[in-house]
């Protein structure tokens, strides 16, 4: 059985034209070929093409649709003729921050404060022996040296916990209160004050016998060239200026 499709053609199938593929009508199969219909002077219309035409980029040649505005390629811009704009390499994109590091390492660090004034931190057996303390005796030796890099300053011992960061840190000597004393000066002279300690501030002379009499809390005394600040079970504290060689030396 044969079928005629609706362009004309004859088919063996009778669902889709075996030569243009269009769907054919069940009413259109017959036993014998159908007359095709009467030529007119239109020619006949092709079916419509599936594909759009394509172009090719003119900088890298890959074919694009023939509306594209760019190549999917490389960017090219067909509208303006513009060039695609090259990649930045991944090495240039990590290098601005090693810059920008380096030129903060090139910042010179900020010059240490000057001083003309150390503390001197002793242990002192004999004010030891007179307090009668019960722990233990460290060794004697030779003083620690603490520079006085400013007009005021904390004698006590660390304590995290309550923010205390004394810059004469006695923390070895548990008979020093956390905020012991405080010292200040006007350039030229030291004055010590007690901050209400546990065992007192006491000061006295380098010739003299060990002082009884603590400093009066809340009260300041000026300090005399050869006088001692004793604190604690065994701390003894010498104010002096500072020589050229620790000065050096910071």
């Amino acid at each position: 059985m044969t079928a005629v499709c609706p362009a004309g053609h004859t088919s063996q199938s009778d669902d889709y034209c075996d030569v243009c593929g269009m769907p054919i009508d069940a009413g259109a199969a017959t036993g014998e070929a159908a007359t095709p219909p009467p030529p007119t002077d239109a020619p006949t219309q092709a079916p419509e093409q599936t594909s759009r035409p394509a172009q090719s980029c003119p900088n890298c040649g890959t074919p694009n649709v023939a509306d594209a505005l760019f190549c999917e390629a490389c960017g090219y811009d067909f509208t303006t003729g513009t060039m695609p704009r090259p990649a930045t390499p991944p090495q240039e994109q990590r290098a601005a921050p090693e810059s920008t590091t380096d030129q903060a390492a090139a910042v010179e660090a900020p010059a240490a404060r000057s001083f003309d004034w150390v503390a001197e931190v002793w242990i002192d057996p004999e004010w030891y022996e007179a307090q009668e303390s019960p722990d233990p005796l460290p060794s004697a030796g030779l003083p620690e040296i603490v520079p006085l890099q400013a007009t005021s300053v904390l004698v006590g011992r660390t304590s995290k916990s309550r923010n205390i960061h004394p810059e004469i840190d006695c923390d070895l000597d548990n008979g020093v209160s956390r905020r012991q004393c405080q010292l200040t000066t006007d350039g030229t002279r030291w004055w010590v004050e007690d901050l209400d300690s546990a065992n007192g501030t006491f000061v006295g002379s380098a010739a003299g016998a060990m002082p009884t009499d603590p400093v009066p809390v809340g009260a300041k005394r000026e300090l005399k060239p050869d006088d001692r600040v004793y604190v604690g079970a065994w701390t003894r504290l010498v104010i002096r200026p500072a020589t050229d060689e620790e000065k050096a030396a910071a």
